[in-house]
C-alpha cells in the first residue's frame, strides 16, 4: 500500500505541476494536451474518437469535454463517418498543430523537472 500511495501521490504532483504550466503559458489544459499529443502522434489524419477514448487515459465523457473545448478554440474539427453515422472523428487543424508544437517544449521540460527529479 505504500508504494501504491507513493504512486499516486507522484501521479498527483506532476499532473497539477503540468496543469499550472500548460495553463499558465499556453492557456491549454493537460486532457487538452494530452489530446492533441495523441492525435499528432497518430499521424493519420483523422482519428476516430471510439479509438482514441482506447489510446488515452481520459473517460469517454472527460475526452468528449477535451475535444469540445478544442473543437471551440478550433484547434480540431470533428465530422461524422460516411460509412457508420454513428461514428465520429477528429483532425488536428493546423492551429492546433502550432499550439502543440509550443507547448510541447514546457511538457517535456516540466516532467523532466518533476517526474525525473527523484
Amino acid at each position: 500500500m505504500d508504494e501504491w500511495r507513493a504512486l499516486l501521490e507522484r501521479h498527483a504532483a506532476v499532473s497539477s505541476a503540468l496543469e499550472k504550466a500548460l495553463e499558465d503559458r499556453h492557456h491549454i489544459g493537460l486532457s487538452e494536451f494530452e489530446t492533441l499529443d495523441r492525435l499528432v502522434d497518430a499521424n493519420c489524419g483523422k482519428y476516430r474518437m471510439n479509438d482514441l477514448s482506447g489510446d488515452i487515459h481520459l473517460s469517454q465523457s472527460a475526452l468528449s469535454r477535451a475535444v469540445a473545448r478544442l473543437e471551440r478554440d478550433g484547434l480540431v474539427e470533428r465530422s461524422i463517418c460516411d460509412d457508420d453515422r454513428r461514428g465520429v472523428f477528429v483532425r488536428l487543424t493546423d492551429k492546433g498543430q502550432r499550439v502543440h508544437d509550443q507547448a510541447l517544449p514546457t511538457h517535456r521540460a516540466v516532467l523532466q523537472e518533476t517526474w525525473g527529479a527523484r
